[in-house]
């Protein structure tokens, strides 16, 4: 049997990497490549069957989590692996929140993406061992303030927190701004924050956005 992967990644060298890696595996094939929530919901229609979908969180047009929800809602049965820089627990939490089943960060081995593309094919998680521990670490402590928020509502902070206007979070989630701005007075009342610079220092404080270091 053959599994059909799908590569989305906003990043065109970064993909022809994974594809040589993939295709060169007995049993695995790419079928698509995206470079956006959009293109990726256009290649699930058009292209072959995809079975297991390899997902950046990172994109530089809409939003990788968002993007996890539109695949799934057009295909159920999809598994969907996040292989993705950013490391800290809000993120991996909202993208299996979100209907992830598999989570690697970029530290891992190429042939961990290999394993982990099989396992989740056969209905089983996949974390890296960085991963795994961060999620024992959190069943054991608690997911943090983040955790209260719906992984729409993550998005929307971090991509607020990180300097966009509502307006253009408005545009990359495909929603009004309106409801954009209801959904950052909803994220200050469950973060219990009431001004923005709060709400940046938290956002900061879980690695959502980076403070720079004062110049000298």
């Amino acid at each position: 049997m053959i599994l059909n992967v799908m590569l989305v990644d906003d990043h065109a060298v970064v993909r022809t990497g994974y594809r040589r890696l993939i295709d060169a595996e007995p049993g695995l094939t790419v079928v698509a490549e995206a470079a956006s929530a959009d293109e990726a919901c256009a290649a699930l229609r058009d292209a072959p069957r995809v079975d297991v979908v390899v997902m950046d969180l990172s994109l530089r047009q809409g939003s990788g989590l968002e993007a996890i929800r539109r695949l799934l809602d057009r295909q159920p049965d999809l598994r969907i692996l996040v292989f993705s820089m950013h490391h800290q627990s809000a993120y991996v939490t909202q993208a299996l929140r979100n209907g992830a089943v598999g989570y690697l960060t970029k530290h891992s081995e190429p042939l961990e993406m290999v394993a982990a593309i099989r396992k989740v094919a056969q209905g089983q998680q996949a974390f890296s061992d960085d991963v795994a521990q961060l999620l024992a670490r959190l069943a054991l402590e608690g997911s943090g303030e983040l955790a209260r928020l719906t992984p729409r509502e993550f998005e929307v902070l971090r991509l607020t927190a990180g300097g966009e206007a509502p307006g253009a979070v408005a545009t990359r989630l495909h929603l009004s701004p309106k409801t954009v701005f209801n959904h950052l007075s909803a994220i200050r009342q469950k973060l219990e924050v009431d001004n923005d610079l709060a709400l940046f220092r938290l956002a900061a404080r879980y690695g959502l956005v980076e403070l720079q270091p004062a110049a000298v």
